[in-house]
């Protein structure tokens, strides 16, 4: 009796003019390459995070993920040397009086090499203790021959008042930290941008890790200083920002909110103006990233655009109490909303019910998805 699991998927001619492509047939998403005069038939969806194989690239025995880049042999489906255990459903294929067949049911398994999670992406959960706010200063540096710093200034005033307000303080400097710039994952599929960051899933290296486990893990408030570039903030902060893109991405894919009750503010300094508009993008960022802002929630100056006296700037920086005390007022600003938000949060409150009152907490909410 014939295998009636052989479907024909095509001419053989026609098939072998494209190394690799994505077909469908019969429900079975599959990824069809043609190499040395044979087919090979594996499953389309990578391992990883089930990116399209069949729009990668074919390079020697191996099908290259066009998300992230994991590698598959075309024929049997198993990982690069070294992970052969991640493995893709294969499928056998025959080529019969010039028609490709292929045998749906003789899948193989799909196998999964076990990795450990990413200590980002566990459970995100605050910590008893004060207030945290992390501050970070985006402005670039020479660090082996490091200059003034208006907003960084500004910025240690803000976190060096924390402690009088009873919260702990810790600065990030973007200057300080090796991080690679976004690579542009959510252009290929908004599913290809994942949380954690899949740079800092595949780069052990990658510094970006500590500023995603301050804003997501650690911190209650954040204070983002930059300075005024051609009108805007630093590159380092857009440098960040498109980084950052993963934490908003993740409630678009997954309904999955990694900030919540938190609250940030800023501080913006340069020699140029366009204040306003430095803040209305970072308040409209943040807001998107799901941070929750203060009265006032910045500290800004600016010599205005007519005044190209940059070491006049500096000074007036530098000796300003009005801008020192204005940047520890804002710290306090923010502390004051985080205390309020964690307090909120862990308040009972009553649920009239039938006219019963059940007592629950208000973090009572759906569990977010696992990362």
């Amino acid at each position: 009796m014939a295998n009636e699991n052989w479907i024909d998927i095509g001419a053989a001619s026609e098939l072998s003019r494209v190394p690799l492509r994505s077909i469908a047939i019969a429900n079975h998403k599959l990824a069809l390459s043609f190499k040395d005069d044979q087919f090979g038939v594996v499953a389309n969806a990578c391992n990883h995070a089930g990116g399209p194989l069949g729009e990668g690239s074919l390079s020697g025995d191996y099908i290259s993920c066009p998300w992230h880049n994991w590698k598959f042999n075309h024929r049997t489906g198993k990982g690069e040397p070294g992970f052969e255990e991640d493995a893709v459903p294969a499928y056998a294929v025959k080529v019969e009086n010039g028609r490709v067949l292929v045998d749906l049911a003789s899948a193989t398994r799909r196998t999964r090499k076990p990795h450990a999670p990413h200590p980002l992406a566990r459970k995100i959960e605050r910590a008893a203790g004060p207030i945290r706010v992390a501050g970070i200063s985006t402005s670039v540096m020479d660090e082996v021959h490091p200059r003034f710093s208006g907003s960084e200034h500004l910025l240690h005033h803000a976190l060096e008042s924390c402690a009088a307000y009873g919260a702990e303080s810790r600065m990030i400097r973007l200057s300080e930290l090796n991080f690679r710039a976004c690579e542009g994952y959510y252009s290929k599929s908004a599913r290809a941008c994942t949380w954690p960051c899949s740079i800092t899933q595949m780069d052990d290296s990658d510094q970006m890790e500590r500023v995603y486990e301050a804003l997501v893990h650690w911190a209650d408030a954040v204070i983002v200083a930059s300075p005024i570039r051609w009108g805007a903030a630093s590159s380092l902060y857009f440098k960040m920002a498109e980084r950052l893109n993963c934490v908003q991405n993740a409630i678009t894919i997954r309904d999955q909110v990694l900030i919540r009750n938190k609250v940030a503010g800023f501080i913006i300094v340069g020699g140029q103006d366009n204040i306003q508009g430095v803040a209305g993008q970072m308040l409209g960022f943040f807001a998107e990233l799901g941070f929750i802002f203060p009265q006032f929630p910045y500290v800004a100056h600016s010599r205005g655009w007519s005044r190209e006296d940059m070491e006049r700037n500096v000074e007036i920086v530098r000796s300003s109490t009005e801008l020192a005390e204005g940047a520890a007022m804002l710290a306090k600003r923010c502390i004051d909303l985080a205390s309020h938000l964690i307090a909120q949060d862990h308040a009972p409150t009553s649920i009239e019910r039938g006219g019963r009152k059940a007592h629950t907490l208000a973090t009572d909410k759906p569990a977010a998805a696992s990362a």
